[in-house]
């Protein structure tokens, strides 16, 4: 067992006469953190490719990981959000992208071009770039509680994507379906991409920049189809 992340006060400790915080910007106790909390997602991610969902307990991930139950439970609520932590973490990134995007920039071109700052970033490889995501994701449609896990996380990416765009407008997102609408529109492009890619299909066998391209432009193209049929 790795002591190191085993604190009674629930917090990495540190080592004697060794300042807590570091000079680079991230405290310890926050990087060890966060580095558990990678090795508990990787543990997570390897054991139900390996294994398959059904076999897999939140005790053998702690295990895989070097930590205790009581650790697991301090980071992730099942081994479900531990396998798809990543999805969220891309989220956060998107969203980041989206809120420094100019100003006047139409609500849906902003997020549409967040998504692919998010696809090119080479400083955080989105899950596209990392193994074993793809075969994780092909595995929602098919195991429900993975489906309800990503659901969840996909719903909060969402919920602050909207107040993002609602900021960008100077509105109420509960008074003015424009931000919901944006986003529901823009979000349910990356989600039908990513499925599509994640299924290998569409002749873009692993270039998951295409599959989102081609999946805007099919919602661009759709909605002026539909302009002279509107009002």
């Amino acid at each position: 067992m790795n002591k190191a992340t085993e604190s009674g006060s629930g917090v990495p400790a540190t080592d004697a006469g060794v300042p807590a915080t570091d000079r680079g910007g991230e405290d310890r106790r926050q990087r060890k953190a966060r580095q558990t909390r990678e090795a508990l997602a990787d543990a997570a991610i390897d054991l139900i490719l390996e294994h398959g969902l059904a076999a897999v307990t939140v005790e053998a991930v702690a295990e895989r990981a070097d930590v205790t139950r009581r650790t697991f439970s301090r980071h992730f609520g099942s081994k479900e959000a531990a396998a798809l932590d990543f999805t969220r973490a891309d989220g956060d990134r998107i969203n980041a992208a989206l809120r420094v995007r100019p100003a006047d920039e139409p609500p849906l071109a902003a997020y549409r071009a967040a998504v692919q700052d998010w696809l090119a970033d080479p400083a955080a490889p989105g899950l596209h770039r990392r193994s074993r995501t793809r075969a994780l994701l092909a595995l929602v449609d098919t195991e429900p509680a993975l489906f309800a896990a990503y659901e969840r996380v996909r719903v909060d990416a969402q919920d602050e994507s909207v107040r993002i765009i609602a900021d960008r407008l100077g509105t109420d997102p509960a008074r003015d379906q424009r931000p919901a609408v944006v986003v529901g529109a823009a979000a349910g492009v990356l989600t039908a991409a990513l499925r599509s890619w994640a299924r290998g299909g569409h002749g873009h066998d692993a270039d998951l920049a295409a599959h989102v391209e081609q999946a805007y432009a099919v919602l661009t193209g759709e909605a002026a189809l539909a302009a002279p049929h509107i009002g």
